[in-house]
C-alpha cells in the first residue's frame, strides 16, 4: 500500500497523442513582408510522443524524477501568389528534471502533480519552390523551458504501475514563435528497491478451554473382618 512504501527508485516507459499550435497568421506575415500572398494553407498539429524515465521516490508525497522526451513532429504548407510554395517541419526532443507530487487516495490508486524544466531542442525544415526563396533551411535552437502536468496512477501490483499523465511543454520553435506542446500519455512504470509491505496481522479468536475435572475423594472403607486401631 502507498501508505506503507519507504524510498524507492523506478523506471518508466510511455507513449501518448500531442498537439502544438501553427501559428498561421505569423507565418502569413512573414510572406507578405516578402512581398508574398498566401492562397492556401494547411497545417499538421498532431503529432506522437514518447517518453523514458527514471525517478526516486523520497517519500510516500514526493519523487524527482528526470527523463528524455520526444514530442513528435509537426509542420504546415503554403501555396503563395506569385506563384510559389513553402512547406515547414519541426520537431522537438530534449531532457526533463521533475517534482513529482503524489496524493494516495486509495491502496492502489494516487493522484501526481508535476513541475519541472524542460530543455528542449527545436529542430525546423523549411523548403520553398518558385517565387518562395528560404535563407536558412534548417535552424535549430536549445532552450530550457518550464512543464507543468497532472495525472492519476494505479498499482497493478507491487512491481508494476500504470500511470496516466496530461502535460504541457513551454517551447522555443527556433524562428522566434514561442508556445506550447499538450501531451497526453500512458506510462508503465516499474518500482525497484521498495521495502515489502509487512503482512496484516490477524488476530486469533480465544480459544475457551474445559476446565479439568476435580479428583474424587473415596470414602474410607472397613474391609470385613478386619481389626480396627
Amino acid at each position: 500500500a502507498f501508505a506503507q512504501d519507504t524510498s524507492h527508485y523506478y523506471l518508466g516507459l510511455g507513449a501518448g497523442a500531442s498537439r502544438a499550435r501553427i501559428d498561421e497568421d505569423r507565418i502569413n506575415a512573414s510572406l507578405a513582408g516578402a512581398g508574398l500572398t498566401t492562397s492556401a494553407f494547411t497545417r499538421d498539429q498532431s503529432g506522437v510522443a514518447y517518453k523514458l524515465f527514471g525517478g526516486y521516490q523520497m517519500n510516500r508525497h514526493f519523487a524527482l524524477e528526470a527523463g528524455y522526451f520526444d514530442l513528435g513532429k509537426f509542420g504546415f504548407s503554403t501555396d503563395t501568389v506569385p506563384t510559389g510554395t513553402l512547406t515547414g517541419q519541426i520537431k522537438l526532443q530534449g531532457l526533463n528534471l521533475d517534482l513529482v507530487g503524489t496524493l494516495p487516495l486509495s491502496e492502489r490508486f494516487a493522484l501526481t502533480g508535476r513541475i519541472g524544466a524542460a530543455a528542449t531542442r527545436a529542430s525546423d525544415h523549411f523548403t520553398g519552390t518558385g517565387a518562395v526563396a528560404v535563407s536558412n533551411p534548417n535552424p535549430s535552437k536549445r532552450r530550457v523551458d518550464a512543464k507543468i502536468g497532472v495525472g492519476l496512477q494505479y498499482e497493478l501490483s507491487p512491481a508494476l504501475w500504470l500511470r496516466a499523465d496530461a502535460e504541457r511543454y513551454r517551447v522555443d520553435d527556433a524562428v522566434g514563435n514561442r508556445g506550447g506542446v499538450n501531451v497526453v500519455s500512458l506510462s508503465l512504470v516499474i518500482p525497484f528497491g521498495r521495502a515489502p509491505t509487512p503482512a496484516p496481522r490477524v488476530a486469533m479468536a480465544p480459544v475457551e478451554v474445559a476446565p479439568a475435572p476435580l479428583p474424587r475423594v473415596l470414602p474410607q472403607l472397613s474391609l470385613p473382618g478386619a481389626a480396627t486401631a
